[in-house]
């Protein structure tokens, strides 16, 4: 029986087809509001195009002008922009500027249900409609709960290394309309795109990629949608318009964590019915015959089976059936080879020669924030020992699955840093995977003060899982590992690894912030 107090999942928008400003020169003397400044990049990016086109630019945002003065400053400075037809209204919002607007240009991380000021507003578009909107690139769009970030970096690095002019954008935190005016229709765009960001191009019929990736599908934001079938929706949307002729790669294992409670363990399924697009799919293991796409073979190579048209020349001209096109690479964990993989996959498609791809993707050094490696360090003792530190940042690690083959990625036991703040997600799978795994249990555990810590830290105590804190800095929580490491010799190297599992929110901005901070802190602490 439903629970009658459990807060209705938001009512997505259906925004017009086609896009308010038709042509780019549309857009010279219109009144135009900003929602969202930010510090990311998006509102900044949209400040920038706005005012280039003759736009009269209102920015609004309930920050500060002190908590937004890195990206305020970063605009007054730019002497090539006409500053003459931009306002601020800071620290608050006023509805009579949405209902005078012309358009309202809105940050991905506004919710539109209940909201009083975008409800007032004549149109609503966001940097990634526009771009979408005027560029003809071929568009490659990667969105998933987890691993985009990896996946569409490793494409871009792979697209530029084979020689491609190409750019990467979107929730990776580089806006599109930085690089809107250099693109064309033989330079691929490579988009990642959130839940939120797909969610305002409901009804638009603005996005065609001809590659589309959904990576792993595990229950996220699920304080904002309240419905794991309403948070899919909008990742449905990637592969809503594309045609016969493009393509959607899909998940084909079976995976229980990604219901969360619709009794669906394998959403690629689900999406492979709906796409008009040729479907593929990735695997750990190797696909059934018949079925086209990559998988990891014994060996952990990635092998492709593709069309006999689209497979490379040299499997065609060898009577081959499948192409390796992964082998060795840098970036710990299984499951980051399956971004790659997926990587390596495109560039099979954009025609890359398999043996081509193998050696590009192999000197692909990963991203920030995404197990990093950043700092190494050696403690010395009196007895003549000395232990070697290695400091990994995963801070973009958001969600429990993350932190979780954090614990497993690096083939031995961690020292493992986590805790974050609660975004109405299961945390069980972080105790759950160290309690099971007895090959490779964290050789000590941190918790950093949040609320999700707090469950995570009863889910530990359930299991017989030791930890230390919950700490209320990260310099509290770096001095106690230090502490901890002077007090007791050891030799050997040890791994240092800050896996959150959880959002940032409170003690930092954001994940990238959290990041850089724990950075700053260890370079400090551990010199």
């Amino acid at each position: 029986m439903a629970d009658l107090n459990e807060p209705l999942p938001p009512i997505p928008k259906i925004y017009p087809e086609g896009c308010f400003f038709d042509k780019i020169e549309d857009i010279a003397g219109k009144h135009v509001v900003v929602m969202g400044l930010g510090l990311n990049g998006g509102g900044e990016a949209s400040v920038r195009f706005l005012l280039k086109h003759g736009a009269y630019v209102l920015v609004t945002d309930m920050k500060t002008a002190e908590q937004l003065a890195p990206t305020i400053k970063s605009i007054s400075e730019d002497a090539d922009l006409d500053k003459s037809r931009l306002t601020y209204r800071l620290g608050e919002h006023k509805i009579e500027d949405f209902a005078s607007a012309d358009c309202v240009i809105k940050n991905p991380g506004v919710k539109y249900d209940g909201n009083k000021f975008l409800a007032a507003a004549k149109a609503i578009e966001t940097d990634i409609s526009l771009f979408l909107h005027f560029t003809k690139a071929p568009i490659i769009a990667v969105t998933g709960s987890k691993g985009k970030s990896s996946t569409v970096s490793a494409i871009y690095y792979g697209l530029k290394k084979a020689g491609f002019e190409t750019f990467l954008g979107g929730n990776i935190t580089v806006s599109p309309l930085t690089f809107l005016e250099k693109t064309s229709g033989t330079t691929p765009v490579v988009l990642e795109l959130s839940s939120w960001q797909l969610a305002d191009l409901h009804g638009r019929k603005a996005l065609k990629p001809h590659i589309s990736i959904i990576t792993k599908i595990i229950p996220d934001h699920q304080n904002f949608y309240h419905s794991m079938l309403a948070y899919v929706a909008d990742k449905k949307l990637i592969y809503a318009d594309q045609s016969k002729d493009d393509f959607t790669i899909l998940d084909f294992d079976d995976d229980p964590a990604s219901d969360g409670g619709t009794l669906i363990d394998n959403w690629g399924n689900i999406f492979a019915k709906e796409t008009k697009a040729q479907v593929l799919r990735y695997s750990k293991s190797k696909l059934p015959d018949g079925v086209f796409g990559v998988w990891q073979d014994k060996n952990g190579n990635g092998v492709c089976r593709l069309p006999e048209k689209l497979m490379s020349r040299y499997a065609q001209s060898h009577g081959k059936t499948t192409d390796t096109i992964l082998k060795e690479l840098t970036v710990p964990g299984k499951h980051m080879r399956l971004n790659v993989l997926n990587a390596a996959l495109v560039l099979e498609l954009m025609g890359v020669a398999p043996e081509q791809t193998v050696e590009i993707l192999s000197r692909w050094h990963g991203i920030e924030h995404r197990l990093e490696f950043f700092h190494s360090c050696t403690i010395k003792y009196p007895s003549g020992s000395a232990c070697t530190l290695k400091f990994y940042n995963d801070s973009a690690a958001t969600v429990p699955e993350a932190a979780a083959e954090a614990t497993q990625a690096f083939g031995k036991p961690v020292v493992f840093l986590t805790g974050g703040t609660d975004k109405g997600l299961d945390l069980t799978p972080v105790a759950d995977t160290i309690a099971r795994s007895s090959a490779i249990k964290p050789s000590a555990v941190y918790v950093l003060e949040g609320s999700a810590s707090d469950k995570m830290m009863k889910d530990f105590a359930q299991r017989n899982i030791s930890f230390k804190g919950p700490f209320k800095s990260l310099d509290e929580m770096l001095s106690a590992l230090k502490d901890s490491l002077l007090a007791k010799p050891s030799s050997g190297e040890k791994i240092v690894v800050f896996s959150p599992g959880a959002t940032s929110f409170g003690m930092f901005t954001n994940e990238f912030d959290r990041g850089n901070k724990f950075k700053e802190k260890v370079r400090e602490i551990f010199v």
